[in-house]
């Protein structure tokens, strides 16, 4: 690749919850029928040019992650389907991040959409790691960056973080 695509592009709904430490966007190529294979190869450019160590994919499945092998990207699959138990997978979730963030890794966090799901689980973990106080703080924090409102099933996954907060 030569030119302005030799560093690729920007994940869409990309957006910094940490400042060049945690990041979240919608799965790079797209969703479903608007997966485009070619804009998938340019995001992960992006995303290995930009300097990120990890990207952690909470697809259901483990579908197209050999792109981030291809282009040298390390990745995570953690599995978030729409009903599984919220906390065994944030229990397992919240604790990588925070050893992954001690170590000074730059993460991405990626489902099909920037939803409820992907933005729930980010604000959870502010409260989770103790950097936001309380729940209504973070859901506050993480609707401005994302510039959406949070949902009811975002809103119980950061009330599930803060009982796993509580619990040690």
């Amino acid at each position: 690749m030569k030119g302005k695509w030799a560093t690729g592009i920007a994940p869409r709904n990309f957006v910094w919850v940490i400042k060049d430490r945690l990041a979240a966007s919608e799965r790079p190529g797209g969703y479903a029928r608007n997966h485009r294979r070619i804009r998938r190869q340019e995001e992960i450019i992006w995303i290995r040019n930009t300097g990120f160590t990890r990207v952690i994919s909470l697809l259901p499945s483990p579908h197209n992650l050999h792109a981030y092998d291809e282009l040298g990207v390390q990745w995570e699959h953690v599995p978030f389907p729409p009903h599984a138990d919220a906390h065994a997978v944030l229990s397992d979730l919240y604790p990588r991040l925070r050893e992954w963030q001690a170590h000074g890794e730059k993460l991405l966090l990626h489902q099909e959409e920037l939803g409820d799901m992907v933005v729930g689980v980010l604000a959870g973990y502010l409260v989770y790691a103790g950097m936001i106080p309380a729940g209504p703080q973070a859901i506050a924090i993480l609707e401005e960056l994302t510039h959406r409102p949070l949902g009811p099933p975002g809103r119980e996954l950061v009330a599930v973080a803060a009982e796993l907060a509580a619990s040690g």
